[in-house]
């Protein structure tokens, strides 16, 4: 069943359903590029850092190395000597800490920058499920991801043993230096295994970003039917929007002919095209169309016209000129002024208010 359900989604993930789902936490993101990040925090440390540490560190052991007789012995002493210790050996330490957070912060930021999700730390019973936990242990993610990690400590072990190979004849006489120039050289031992390591992790966590990034985009296709299912969400039902827009015509038409009985002269074509005309010389600087239609509306302006005694004249060229170029409630234009200047003259002559 989920075979199928992963052969219908052929769709690439719209842009809500990445933002949808970026709010949810889920993204693409790569442990193996956190595990760099600090290896290689860790690394910059062991370089930069580790002489001056431990130098600090020598400075405030020295009392307990050179004279550990002159430390008081009673309790009270001793818990104040240790707190004062730990925060000396906080404070020396705390760049490197730092350092290691900011590092493992700004993996994270990198690869999908700032998310602000609830969903990740809210409670949810499956997590506590017992039948779910095992789902998880055995699911093919848990057990690929268990593979990978095994491949990764193969490598970097076979790595790491090929570049400390060549050191063990330095380490056999480490024992026979001074301690100084004996510390120099695991430090410089250490740099060198630890640069090789993060050599590898490079290579290891790219192809692992790579990985997870093709993996998400897997996860996020979607199938046709979501595809429409979702337009239809974001855009409305087509059926819906439809109609919508024919129950806007509807009123529209009915208050258009309501506007009929209102008219001075009907111009018609006289059987496709009908367009009312109202004009009030005291108050309108021209004529204007209250009503017009074709067909079965032309055949319906006509028949309230002939209801409520409102003169009809055929007149063709101006029904259609008229019909194409004027609006509902807009004033006819000037080309057309004279036309119907002669029909507005002609109903007036007819009804006795012209001589």
């Amino acid at each position: 069943m989920a075979d199928e359900d992963d052969a219908s989604k052929t769709e690439d993930p719209t842009e809500k359903k990445l933002q949808d789902a970026r709010g949810k936490g889920q993204v693409a993101q790569s442990q193996e590029v956190k595990s760099w990040a600090v290896l290689l925090g860790g690394t910059a440390g062991l370089i930069f850092l580790a002489p001056f540490m431990a130098n600090s560190v020598r400075t405030i052991s020295r009392t307990f190395i050179e004279s550990p007789h002159t430390i008081p012995s009673d309790f009270d002493h001793l818990r104040r000597v240790f707190a004062d210790l730990s925060i000396e050996i906080g404070m020396v330490l705390a760049p490197l800490f730092l350092l290691l957070v900011v590092l493992a912060f700004a993996s994270n930021v990198g690869q999908f920058g700032l998310i602000w999700s609830v969903e990740k730390i809210s409670p949810d019973l499956k997590k506590i499920s017992l039948l779910a936990g095992v789902k998880r242990m055995f699911s093919s993610r848990t057990i690929i991801e268990f593979l990978k990690g095994i491949a990764k400590l193969v490598i970097v072990g076979v790595v790491a043993f090929g570049l400390a190979l060549p050191l063990l004849a330095d380490l056999e006489l480490i024992s026979q230096m001074d301690f100084i120039y004996s510390l120099d050289r695991i430090h410089t031992i250490a740099i060198y295994l630890a640069a090789g390591t993060v050599a590898v992790m490079t290579v290891i966590a790219g192809l692992d970003l790579v990985y997870q990034k093709m993996k998400h985009a897997k996860e996020m296709r979607m199938s046709k039917q979501e595809v429409k299912d979702e337009h239809k969400q974001s855009e409305g039902d087509p059926q819906i929007k439809a109609r919508i827009r024919q129950i806007r015509a509807d009123r529209a038409q009915n208050r258009m002919m309501a506007s009929v009985p209102d008219a001075d002269v009907i111009i018609t074509n006289p059987t496709h095209y009908s367009v009312a005309l109202q004009y009030k010389m005291e108050e309108m600087s021209a004529p204007k169309v209250v009503a017009k239609g074709v067909d079965h509306l032309a055949f319906r302006i006509r028949e309230m016209a002939e209801d409520n005694d409102i003169p009809i004249v055929e007149n063709p060229p101006l029904a259609r000129a008229l019909y194409a170029s004027v609006e509902i409630d807009e004033e006819i234009p000037a080309e057309h002024f004279t036309a119907v200047a002669e029909v507005i003259g002609y109903v007036m002559r007819m009804r006795g208010q012209l001589n």
